[in-house]
């Protein structure tokens, strides 16, 4: 038996915490930072090799390149709302990382990430690409049947969408413990 006094329990804990809190926000972060990157390389991409030329079948009718510029939001609606949806995704992304830095597990960083990804992907066009600064169109490339054209911003979205109703059934909770 120790004579010495043990610490208080939410300090023997506090730190590691801390510490696994910031590791979380690091990996939201960094899965942002890698869907930005993919999907600024491929859109660069695009405008080079798709823009001004016809559909590029990658896989018969299954999957088409289809060069197009969508000035709206998905499956180009709201076309003259450009600047509503860039200020939106501002927001968005704000949201992101002020809650990224209370996660409590792996999976929702992951999730978050890739919603982030996304919305700065598709921000970043809106921003910097014609006609005008927060009016610019996104460039959209994959084209599926029955469907609209994407990009890969929309699909890291899309699954991020999906993994979090996934997590949210489950019951994994958004902050709480580290894990």
């Amino acid at each position: 038996m120790s004579l010495e006094p043990e610490p208080a329990p939410d300090l023997v804990t506090a730190e590691p915490v801390a510490s696994q809190r910031r590791s979380l926000l690091g990996m939201t972060l960094l899965v942002a930072a890698v869907v930005i990157a993919i999907d600024q390389l491929t859109k660069l991409l695009a405008v080079a090799y798709l823009e001004g030329q016809p559909s590029v079948e990658v896989l018969g009718p299954l999957l088409k390149f289809t060069f197009v510029r969508n000035p709206g939001a998905a499956f180009s609606l709201g076309g003259g709302y450009t600047i509503i949806f860039s200020v939106l995704a501002a927001v968005v992304a704000v949201v992101i990382v002020v809650t990224s830095r209370t996660l409590g597990s792996k999976a929702w960083a992951i999730a978050l990430g890739g919603l982030l990804g996304g919305a700065l992907g598709n921000l970043l066009d809106r921003l910097l690409r014609e006609p005008g600064f927060g009016r610019g169109h996104v460039v959209d490339f994959f084209q599926v049947p029955y469907f609209a054209i994407f990009n890969v911003a929309d699909i890291a979205v899309c699954c991020s969408a999906a993994l979090i109703v996934i997590l949210t059934i489950r019951g994994v909770p958004l902050r709480g413990a580290a894990s």
